[in-house]
Protein backbone atom coordinates (compact mmCIF):
# COMPACT_ATOMS: atom_id res chain seq x y z
CA UNK A 1 0.00 0.00 0.00
CA UNK A 2 1.22 3.54 -0.37
CA UNK A 3 2.05 5.54 1.74
CA UNK A 4 -0.29 8.02 0.73
CA UNK A 5 -3.19 6.23 1.82
CA UNK A 6 -2.68 7.80 5.03
CA UNK A 7 -3.67 6.57 8.42
CA UNK A 8 -7.46 5.48 9.16
CA UNK A 9 -9.66 7.40 11.62
CA UNK A 10 -9.26 5.81 15.37
CA UNK A 11 -11.67 3.98 16.66
CA UNK A 12 -12.76 1.47 19.01
CA UNK A 13 -10.63 -1.04 17.29
CA UNK A 14 -7.95 0.76 16.91
CA UNK A 15 -4.75 -1.29 18.25
CA UNK A 16 -1.48 0.57 20.20
CA UNK A 17 1.88 0.12 20.03
CA UNK A 18 4.70 2.67 22.41
CA UNK A 19 7.92 4.21 22.96
CA UNK A 20 9.05 4.33 26.66
CA UNK A 21 11.84 6.72 27.67
CA UNK A 22 12.47 9.94 30.04
CA UNK A 23 13.24 12.09 28.31
CA UNK A 24 10.90 11.17 25.55
CA UNK A 25 10.07 14.44 23.35
CA UNK A 26 12.74 14.63 21.10
CA UNK A 27 11.60 10.95 19.95
CA UNK A 28 11.17 10.64 15.74
CA UNK A 29 10.02 7.16 16.41
CA UNK A 30 6.07 8.14 16.37
CA UNK A 31 6.87 9.47 12.62
CA UNK A 32 8.35 6.55 11.42
CA UNK A 33 6.20 4.00 13.02
CA UNK A 34 3.05 5.85 12.37
CA UNK A 35 4.01 5.92 8.48
CA UNK A 36 4.53 2.31 8.64
CA UNK A 37 1.73 1.42 9.86
CA UNK A 38 -0.45 3.06 7.66
CA UNK A 39 1.59 2.17 4.75
CA UNK A 40 1.18 -1.35 5.78
CA UNK A 41 -3.06 -0.85 6.43
CA UNK A 42 -2.81 -1.42 9.67
CA UNK A 43 -5.59 0.15 12.43
CA UNK A 44 -2.90 0.69 14.88
CA UNK A 45 -1.22 4.02 16.35
CA UNK A 46 2.49 4.53 17.89
CA UNK A 47 2.38 6.57 20.84
CA UNK A 48 5.71 8.01 23.12
CA UNK A 49 5.43 8.41 26.65
CA UNK A 50 8.11 9.73 29.03
CA UNK A 51 8.47 7.37 31.51
CA UNK A 52 10.15 7.55 34.76
CA UNK A 53 12.91 4.95 35.29
CA UNK A 54 10.86 4.32 38.89
CA UNK A 55 7.82 3.72 36.77
CA UNK A 56 8.28 1.47 34.36
CA UNK A 57 7.75 -1.89 35.56
CA UNK A 58 4.17 -0.14 35.94
CA UNK A 59 4.03 1.12 32.32
CA UNK A 60 5.11 -2.27 30.71
CA UNK A 61 2.66 -4.02 32.91
CA UNK A 62 -0.01 -1.13 32.25
CA UNK A 63 0.68 -2.00 28.65
CA UNK A 64 0.21 -5.80 28.74
CA UNK A 65 -3.10 -5.23 30.75
CA UNK A 66 -4.47 -2.35 27.77
CA UNK A 67 -3.46 -5.35 25.04
CA UNK A 68 -0.80 -3.23 23.27
CA UNK A 69 0.84 -4.76 20.41
CA UNK A 70 4.06 -3.97 21.81
CA UNK A 71 6.40 -1.33 22.84
CA UNK A 72 10.01 0.54 22.12
CA UNK A 73 12.52 1.28 24.74
CA UNK A 74 15.05 4.16 24.67
CA UNK A 75 16.87 5.76 27.15
CA UNK A 76 17.13 5.03 29.88
CA UNK A 77 15.40 1.66 30.53
CA UNK A 78 16.83 -0.97 28.46
CA UNK A 79 18.90 -2.57 30.70
CA UNK A 80 16.36 -2.10 33.52
CA UNK A 81 13.93 -3.71 31.25
CA UNK A 82 16.14 -7.17 31.01
CA UNK A 83 14.17 -8.03 35.03
CA UNK A 84 10.87 -6.48 33.84
CA UNK A 85 9.57 -8.87 30.76
CA UNK A 86 8.42 -12.59 30.90
CA UNK A 87 10.66 -14.09 28.39
CA UNK A 88 13.77 -12.88 26.14
CA UNK A 89 14.27 -13.63 22.77
CA UNK A 90 18.16 -14.30 21.71
CA UNK A 91 19.10 -11.30 20.75
CA UNK A 92 18.02 -9.95 24.41
CA UNK A 93 20.27 -12.40 25.80
CA UNK A 94 23.11 -12.17 23.47
CA UNK A 95 23.43 -7.97 23.75
CA UNK A 96 21.87 -8.16 27.25
CA UNK A 97 19.37 -4.91 26.60
CA UNK A 98 16.17 -4.22 25.22
CA UNK A 99 14.34 -2.13 23.50
CA UNK A 100 11.53 -3.89 21.90
CA UNK A 101 9.16 -6.13 23.25
CA UNK A 102 6.13 -7.82 22.06
CA UNK A 103 3.15 -8.87 24.29
CA UNK A 104 1.83 -12.62 22.87
CA UNK A 105 -0.64 -14.65 24.05
CA UNK A 106 -1.61 -18.34 23.71
CA UNK A 107 -3.33 -19.74 21.02
CA UNK A 108 -5.88 -22.91 20.62
CA UNK A 109 -3.14 -24.87 21.02
CA UNK A 110 -1.37 -23.29 24.13
CA UNK A 111 1.43 -21.66 21.30
CA UNK A 112 2.94 -18.24 22.32
CA UNK A 113 1.73 -15.90 19.69
CA UNK A 114 1.99 -12.38 18.77
CA UNK A 115 -0.76 -10.33 19.81
CA UNK A 116 -1.20 -8.92 16.07
CA UNK A 117 -2.66 -12.77 14.98
CA UNK A 118 -5.71 -12.39 17.57
CA UNK A 119 -7.99 -9.70 15.49
CA UNK A 120 -11.01 -9.89 18.30
CA UNK A 121 -10.56 -10.87 21.68
CA UNK A 122 -7.34 -11.75 23.22
CA UNK A 123 -7.43 -14.22 25.66
CA UNK A 124 -5.43 -13.97 28.85
CA UNK A 125 -2.64 -14.59 29.90
CA UNK A 126 -0.69 -12.14 28.15
CA UNK A 127 3.06 -12.20 28.45
CA UNK A 128 5.88 -9.67 27.61
CA UNK A 129 8.91 -10.86 25.27
CA UNK A 130 12.14 -9.01 24.94
CA UNK A 131 13.87 -8.54 22.27
CA UNK A 132 17.14 -6.12 20.74
CA UNK A 133 17.36 -4.78 17.35
CA UNK A 134 19.98 -1.97 18.48
CA UNK A 135 22.43 -4.23 17.79
CA UNK A 136 22.14 -5.01 14.20
CA UNK A 137 20.50 -1.69 13.32
CA UNK A 138 23.81 -0.10 14.10
CA UNK A 139 26.18 -2.25 11.82
CA UNK A 140 23.62 -1.76 8.86
CA UNK A 141 23.59 2.07 9.60
CA UNK A 142 27.19 1.81 9.36
CA UNK A 143 27.61 0.09 6.43
CA UNK A 144 25.39 2.24 4.77
CA UNK A 145 26.13 5.55 5.52
CA UNK A 146 29.78 5.25 5.98
CA UNK A 147 30.27 2.79 3.53
CA UNK A 148 31.95 0.50 6.28
CA UNK A 149 31.19 -2.52 4.78
CA UNK A 150 33.87 -4.58 6.61
CA UNK A 151 34.25 -3.69 10.38
CA UNK A 152 36.83 -6.52 10.97
CA UNK A 153 39.94 -5.11 11.69
CA UNK A 154 38.93 -1.37 11.37
CA UNK A 155 40.44 0.34 14.75
CA UNK A 156 37.00 2.02 16.93
CA UNK A 157 37.13 4.75 19.34
CA UNK A 158 33.81 4.10 21.20
CA UNK A 159 32.43 6.86 23.36
CA UNK A 160 30.25 5.91 26.25
CA UNK A 161 29.62 3.12 28.07
CA UNK A 162 26.02 3.00 29.37
CA UNK A 163 23.58 0.93 28.03
CA UNK A 164 23.56 2.00 24.13
CA UNK A 165 27.65 1.83 24.53
CA UNK A 166 28.03 -1.48 26.16
CA UNK A 167 25.72 -3.17 23.40
CA UNK A 168 27.68 -1.27 20.60
CA UNK A 169 30.99 -2.70 22.15
CA UNK A 170 29.75 -6.05 22.14
CA UNK A 171 28.56 -5.80 18.55
CA UNK A 172 31.68 -4.39 17.29
CA UNK A 173 33.71 -6.92 19.39
CA UNK A 174 31.16 -9.52 17.45
CA UNK A 175 32.76 -8.10 14.06
CA UNK A 176 35.84 -8.59 14.93
CA UNK A 177 36.73 -5.14 14.54
CA UNK A 178 40.65 -4.16 15.33
CA UNK A 179 41.78 -2.08 18.90
CA UNK A 180 38.67 -1.10 20.50
CA UNK A 181 39.18 1.99 22.65
CA UNK A 182 36.76 2.60 25.38
CA UNK A 183 36.36 6.20 26.99
CA UNK A 184 33.85 7.02 29.64
CA UNK A 185 32.66 10.00 32.03
CA UNK A 186 33.35 7.30 34.94
CA UNK A 187 36.54 5.12 34.27
CA UNK A 188 35.22 2.23 36.12
CA UNK A 189 32.26 1.97 33.83
CA UNK A 190 34.89 1.48 30.98
CA UNK A 191 36.67 -1.28 32.45
CA UNK A 192 33.69 -3.34 33.85
CA UNK A 193 32.33 -3.35 29.60
CA UNK A 194 36.23 -4.20 28.40
CA UNK A 195 35.97 -7.02 31.23
CA UNK A 196 33.41 -8.59 29.64
CA UNK A 197 34.43 -8.20 26.12
CA UNK A 198 37.70 -10.27 26.82
CA UNK A 199 35.69 -12.69 28.84
CA UNK A 200 32.95 -12.92 25.73
CA UNK A 201 35.42 -11.92 22.90
CA UNK A 202 38.76 -13.49 24.23
CA UNK A 203 40.77 -12.33 20.73
CA UNK A 204 39.16 -8.69 20.92
CA UNK A 205 41.79 -6.59 21.64
CA UNK A 206 40.07 -4.09 23.91
CA UNK A 207 42.05 -0.75 25.52
CA UNK A 208 40.44 1.64 28.28
CA UNK A 209 41.64 5.14 27.30
CA UNK A 210 42.32 7.03 24.18
CA UNK A 211 44.17 5.71 21.01
CA UNK A 212 47.59 8.04 19.78
CA UNK A 213 46.97 6.39 16.41
CA UNK A 214 45.02 6.90 13.31
CA UNK A 215 41.54 4.70 14.02
CA UNK A 216 39.06 4.16 11.33
CA UNK A 217 35.82 5.16 13.32
CA UNK A 218 34.34 7.03 16.08
CA UNK A 219 30.99 6.88 17.34
CA UNK A 220 29.17 8.41 20.05
CA UNK A 221 27.17 6.46 22.01
CA UNK A 222 26.62 9.16 24.99
CA UNK A 223 23.88 11.59 25.35
CA UNK A 224 26.49 14.85 25.10
CA UNK A 225 25.08 16.26 21.75
CA UNK A 226 21.55 16.16 22.29
CA UNK A 227 21.59 20.18 23.93
CA UNK A 228 23.06 23.19 22.49
CA UNK A 229 24.99 23.67 24.95
CA UNK A 230 27.02 20.34 25.43
CA UNK A 231 30.42 19.80 25.51
CA UNK A 232 32.23 17.71 22.83
CA UNK A 233 31.65 13.86 24.48
CA UNK A 234 35.41 13.59 24.65
CA UNK A 235 38.54 15.39 25.51
CA UNK A 236 40.05 17.53 22.91
CA UNK A 237 43.44 17.39 24.69
CA UNK A 238 43.58 13.72 24.74
CA UNK A 239 42.37 12.83 21.35
CA UNK A 240 41.65 14.96 18.00
CA UNK A 241 39.36 14.34 15.49
CA UNK A 242 42.36 14.55 12.52
CA UNK A 243 43.00 11.09 13.68
CA UNK A 244 39.73 9.73 12.50
CA UNK A 245 38.43 8.79 9.41
CA UNK A 246 35.02 8.16 10.38
CA UNK A 247 32.80 9.50 12.91
CA UNK A 248 29.40 8.34 13.59
CA UNK A 249 26.94 9.94 16.26
CA UNK A 250 23.93 7.90 17.41
CA UNK A 251 22.26 11.30 18.28
CA UNK A 252 19.90 12.01 15.18
CA UNK A 253 18.28 15.48 16.45
CA UNK A 254 20.10 17.73 16.16
CA UNK A 255 20.78 16.37 13.07
CA UNK A 256 24.40 18.03 13.27
CA UNK A 257 25.60 18.13 16.59
CA UNK A 258 28.76 19.92 17.84
CA UNK A 259 30.88 16.41 17.33
CA UNK A 260 29.70 15.75 13.63
CA UNK A 261 30.85 19.47 12.68
CA UNK A 262 33.87 19.40 14.42
CA UNK A 263 34.47 16.00 12.67
CA UNK A 264 33.49 17.24 9.52
CA UNK A 265 35.83 20.66 10.11
CA UNK A 266 38.51 17.48 10.31
CA UNK A 267 37.62 15.90 7.47
CA UNK A 268 35.78 12.79 8.60
CA UNK A 269 33.18 11.38 6.87
CA UNK A 270 30.17 11.43 9.16
CA UNK A 271 26.23 10.45 9.76
CA UNK A 272 24.12 11.03 12.46
CA UNK A 273 21.91 8.21 13.71
CA UNK A 274 18.97 8.26 11.67
CA UNK A 275 19.90 4.80 9.58
CA UNK A 276 20.27 3.08 13.12
CA UNK A 277 16.95 4.76 14.59
CA UNK A 278 15.25 3.56 10.67
CA UNK A 279 16.52 0.18 10.89
CA UNK A 280 15.90 -0.86 14.41
CA UNK A 281 12.50 0.60 14.01
CA UNK A 282 11.74 -1.29 10.98
CA UNK A 283 12.96 -4.63 12.87
CA UNK A 284 10.69 -3.64 15.63
CA UNK A 285 7.89 -3.04 13.26
CA UNK A 286 8.24 -6.68 11.58
CA UNK A 287 8.57 -8.64 15.05
CA UNK A 288 5.30 -7.16 16.24
CA UNK A 289 3.10 -7.39 12.43
CA UNK A 290 4.96 -10.38 11.18
CA UNK A 291 5.01 -8.00 7.86
CA UNK A 292 7.78 -6.55 5.51
CA UNK A 293 8.74 -3.35 7.13
CA UNK A 294 8.06 -0.57 4.13
CA UNK A 295 11.40 0.52 4.86
CA UNK A 296 11.21 3.63 2.03
CA UNK A 297 8.04 5.35 3.47
CA UNK A 298 9.52 5.18 7.10
CA UNK A 299 12.99 6.72 5.49
CA UNK A 300 11.18 9.23 3.86
CA UNK A 301 8.71 10.26 7.23
CA UNK A 302 11.90 9.93 9.43
CA UNK A 303 13.94 12.63 7.19
CA UNK A 304 11.21 14.65 7.33
CA UNK A 305 11.04 14.60 10.70
CA UNK A 306 14.48 15.29 11.04
CA UNK A 307 15.44 17.45 8.10
CA UNK A 308 12.08 19.47 8.27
Amino acid sequence: MSDAAGPTEINASTRYCAVLGHPIKHSASPDLQNAGLAALGLNWRYLAFDVHPDHLRAAINGAKGMKFIGLNLTVPHKRLALEMVDELDESAKMWGAVNTIRFEARDAQGQWLPLARFPDDVPDPIRARGFNTDADALVRALREDLDLQLLRGAGALLLGAGGAGRVTALKLASEGVGTLFLVNRTARKAAEVAAEIRQRFPRQEVVVGYPTNRVDLVINATSLGLKPEDPLPFDPKQFSLRLARAVYDMIYRPAETPLLKAAKAAACRTANGIGMLLHQGAKALEIWSEKTAPIVVMRRALEKSVYG
